[in-house]
């Protein structure tokens, strides 16, 4: 634990570097990350600017990039800053991703969305928030304690990620499928990616995911004989609504560590089907985002629900089809004890005088890859929480107080 007067320095000389991380910020925003998938070329030239500051810095940087044919330089590169502490055997990692996702409509953007704009004690601009806020925010920390002399308690390894928006095939899982010798099993993650707007939200756990496609085959026929046909879109909603009081009924377990507490299943896309009104259809095809609770089992549920379709096509004489879209389980949730879970906790009390508290969420974020291998994380910060919207922004004094609670969190002992 810092004593109070190297915790004042610390404090002093993170604020003093406040005009840094906005330089640092509006740099990175003039070096568009985005992956191939979303029409980008990838995150080279931004990871290339990262590694000419961090050696600068003469901090300890290597390289682990991921062979990809479908960017120009042929791969995505992954970042692992480190700085020893004096206990080496474990290690704290901050986990953040270079990739960002496209502006959208430049129509809705009141500035360019990769020139930096700071007003109103704001940076306006296209990945200021997700993720680079916390990027910065965990450099600087990392900066700091190295031009002050100063040592963490356990080694400090910043993990520059590529690829987080479209899947981490070439950024977290990647590195977890061939690099394992990075990580130990005693070490502490935080995953930077994701949080509230007082910075409470300690995300310890994730609800599952399944989207299904469904596929309702009848007969089509002219609308003035319907006798002739079988109405594939009656058929439809007759299923949703069968469903959604089936759901309800069958899956009732709260777990109050989510909010809301129960799982959801949710229809939402609806696929056309006739392009004019006096044809009855013969096929709909619509989708349900689905999120359960851990305690559930995915491939049950698909069980259930094939033989809940069972009955609606004996009732409606037509073949209904059922394909999971994507299908995630949820990964093991991160034990709300966990040393990572209390050294943050008391690091956000100390910072921000605030009670941080473990929740599980809705979404899907990187975490799961870490968790799946049996690696206690935690996804946190303190965020607006103005992530792919247009005129994204970061709050500074946010990346200000979140470098501060790194610094801290990087001399506590478990």
């Amino acid at each position: 634990m810092w004593k109070d007067k190297v915790w004042q320095k610390i404090r002093e000389t993170i604020d003093e570097a406040s005009s840094e991380m906005i330089k640092l910020q509006s740099e990175l925003v003039a070096l568009p990350a985005i992956g191939p998938q979303n029409g980008g070329q990838g995150e080279v030239d931004k990871a290339n600017y990262l590694l000419k500051y961090l050696n600068d810095l003469s901090l300890n940087v290597k390289e682990y990039n991921a062979p990809d044919d479908s960017v120009p330089s042929g791969y995505r590169p992954n970042l692992v800053v480190r700085l020893e502490g004096i206990n080496r055997n474990r290690t704290i990692w901050i986990m953040t991703h270079l990739d960002i996702v496209p502006p959208g409509p430049k129509d809705l953007w009141q500035t360019d969305p990769f020139q930096a704009v700071v007003k109103d004690g704001k940076i306006f601009g296209r990945g200021t928030e997700d993720n680079q806020q916390e990027m910065v925010a965990s450099i600087i920390a990392v900066k700091v304690l190295k031009s002050l002399g100063l040592a963490p308690n356990y080694d400090v390894a910043l993990l520059l990620v590529a690829d987080e928006e479209t899947g981490s095939k070439f950024g977290a899982q990647y590195l977890v499928n061939n690099h394992p010798e990075l990580f130990k099993k005693d070490d502490l993650f935080i995953v930077a990616d994701a949080g509230n707007e007082d910075g409470t939200l300690l995300e310890i756990a994730e609800k599952s995911m399944l989207w299904l496609k469904f596929i309702v085959y009848g007969k089509q026929c002219h609308a003035s004989a319907p006798h002739h046909g079988i109405n594939a879109h009656r058929i439809g909603a007759n299923l949703i609504c069968h469903l959604d009081k089936y759901f309800k009924k069958k899956y009732k377990v709260k777990n109050r560590l989510f909010s809301p507490p129960t799982s959801t299943f949710e229809p939402t896309k609806k696929e056309s089907n006739v392009p004019n009104i006096n044809t009855i259809p013969g096929e709909d095809v619509f989708y349900f985002d689905c999120r359960i609770l851990p305690e559930y089992d995915l491939q049950n549920i698909l069980t259930d629900i094939r033989e809940e379709l069972n009955k609606i096509e004996n009732k409606f004489s037509a073949k209904i089809v059922v394909e999971p879209f994507q299908s995630n389980q949820s990964a093991p949730m991160t034990p709300s004890n966990s040393d990572v879970v209390k050294l943050l906790k008391q690091a956000i009390k100390k910072v921000y005088n605030v009670n941080a508290k473990p929740r599980g969420i809705g979404g899907g974020t990187v975490a799961a890859i870490l968790r799946k291998q049996g690696f206690p994380a935690v996804v946190w910060g303190k965020f607006a929480n103005t992530a792919h919207q247009p005129n994204e922004y970061c709050i500074i004094e946010n990346m200000i107080g979140d470098a501060k609670v790194y610094a801290y969190l990087f001399g506590m002992e478990a």
